[in-house]
């Protein structure tokens, strides 16, 4: 009898699960299936997973644009550059802080944690970058969110956790702190590196309201304000020069679109199995102290 209800249990549990499932691919299955349909299908709106005839006359639009291309290069550099400058700053950062023989420790976390609690605004932070120089600059995105209180406090934990032996040995084979750091902690930091590289790539590639904010160029726009002049603002003419230029609305059907929003998922989504491994260990690793 009860294996008989751990049967049904296993059963409705792998329904529920298979519904769940199918509520997060078929949208995919449904972006894919209008990006490869002919323009004159997309734009009768109905719904369906298999198109009656399969073009890649999107893509080829997209990528014969000037502005599209120049955008996804945009958004591969903030994304490159944001990320590498995000990672070594919390790296340094975290591991002097993890070191209790730091002068003013103390004093620098609870700033640090300050930050945690009060913001300045949008309105001093965009007045800080223009004083800085920063407007029009991808620097703007990278620069005021370098690292963050939490990166460095979950960072800091995890440095602190490993065998202070490991450290004192390269010491004694006469390693600075500059060595020690690159030969010793960050190998063994794989994982935190990796999960928090995971969220600072998915943060700068996602970059919309920053770079809306910052950046008066469009030639500098990454491709998520570009999606929003596509999808919502209704902007279809993305080979014009002129990035407000509405004369072409509604004239490009679904089909480019949905073509545009899967480029701009699939390289996200393609990085991710390589840092599985390392994001599934690393997200609790530096949250627990032995």
């Amino acid at each position: 009898m009860r294996q008989q209800r751990v049967s049904v249990f296993n059963i409705l549990n792998g329904l529920f699960l298979l519904s769940l499932s199918l509520t997060v691919i078929l949208p995919f299955l449904y972006m894919l299936a209008v990006s490869l349909s002919p323009a004159s299908e997309s734009l009768g709106g109905k719904f369906y997973l298999i198109p009656k005839e399969m073009t890649i006359e999107a893509y080829r639009y997209l990528f014969s644009t000037a502005r599209f291309t120049h955008s996804i290069f945009n958004t591969i550099y903030i994304t490159v550059v944001g990320t590498t400058f995000n990672v070594l700053i919390s790296i340094m950062l975290a591991y002097a802080i993890s070191k209790k023989t730091l002068p003013g420790r103390k004093y620098i976390l609870y700033m640090m944690l300050f930050t945690m609690v009060f913001n300045g605004g949008l309105i001093p932070s965009y007045l800080l970058v223009k004083w800085l120089g920063l407007l029009n600059s991808y620097w703007a995105l990278i620069l005021p969110g370098a690292t963050s209180a939490f990166t460095i406090l979950v960072m800091k934990s995890f440095f602190q956790n490993l065998p202070e032996s490991l450290e004192e040995a390269a010491r004694i084979d006469g390693a600075g702190e500059v060595r020690t750091l690159w030969s010793v902690v960050i190998p063994l930091s794989m994982p935190i590196i990796a999960t928090f590289s995971l969220f600072f790539m998915v943060s700068h590639w996602n970059s919309f309201f920053g770079a809306v904010i910052y950046l008066n160029d469009s030639a500098k726009w990454p491709i998520q304000v570009l999606l929003r002049l596509m999808v919502i603002a209704g902007d279809a003419n993305i080979a014009s020069e002129n990035a407000l230029d509405f004369e072409l609305v509604g004239k490009v059907g679904d089909n480019v679109k949905m073509a545009a929003i899967l480029i701009a998922m699939i390289p996200i989504v393609a990085v991710y199995p390589f840092l599985q491994k390392h994001f599934a260990k690393g997200a609790m690793l530096g949250s627990i102290k032995e």
